[in-house]
Formats: structure tokens, C-alpha cells, sequence
């Protein structure tokens, strides 16, 4: 590869970085604030109900899970594409296991199964 060829790809993967880094971020943050907009709102016009915080913390849980997917992305890249060292890579490793941990947590919590279990026969 030529320099200006490496140039390119290197700026292209910062921001592609940036761009993941944003879009997990925000996911989080639009999936929270819609959940608290939307159950606040059921919570004043339908009053207290059980169901209603399980809900809640399912909407929470699933914007979470999904900004997870995209800050992981961007650690794949900023690994593979800016810094390639056996440091960097073990620090990747360790961020992807802990947010996998996080990931089989949130969905056990979800469902109340592990990810690879059948769903029960409805």
C-alpha cells in the first residue's frame, strides 16, 4: 500500500470510529429517554401498575444492548485499524468479555434464559 493509500485508510477508520463511538452513545441515550418519556406518560394516565416497571427496565435493557453492539465495533476497529499491538489486543479482549458478560446479564435479565436456551412453549 502506498502512504497516501494508508493515509486515507487510517482517517477513514478514525472516523468510523467516531462514527460508532456517536452512534452507541446515542442509541443509549435516545432508548433511555424514549423508555422514561413513554413509561412516565403511562405511569400519570393509566396510574401504578406492576407490569409497567418490568417494561421499563426491558426498554432500558434493550437500548443498552444495542449501543453495546455499536461501542464494541468501535473497538474492533480502533484495535485492528489504528493501534495493532499484543496490548491493545489484550485490552480488547478484556473489553469484549466484560461487555459480552454485560450482554448475557441484560439478556438473562430480558428473558429469563440464557441466550442459547429455547424460548418455553407458548
Amino acid at each position: 500500500m502506498t502512504t497516501q493509500m494508508m493515509a486515507a485508510v487510517y482517517e477513514l477508520a478514525l472516523w468510523s470510529i467516531a462514527l460508532l463511538e456517536l452512534m452507541g452513545i446515542g442509541t443509549i441515550i435516545l432508548f433511555s429517554l424514549n423508555a422514561t418519556v413513554t413509561n412516565v406518560y403511562l405511569l400519570i394516565t393509566r396510574g401504578h401498575k406492576k407490569d409497567l416497571f418490568q417494561a421499563y427496565r426491558l426498554q432500558l435493557a434493550r437500548g443498552i444492548l444495542l449501543g453495546l453492539e455499536f461501542l464494541v465495533a468501535a473497538d474492533i476497529i480502533k484495535t485492528v485499524a489504528i493501534e495493532l499491538t499484543f496490548e491493545t489486543v489484550g485490552i480488547l479482549a478484556l473489553i469484549v468479555l466484560i461487555r459480552t458478560f454485560l450482554s448475557f446479564a441484560i439478556e438473562l435479565e430480558m428473558t429469563s434464559r440464557w441466550p442459547w436456551q429455547k424460548p418455553p412453549d407458548s
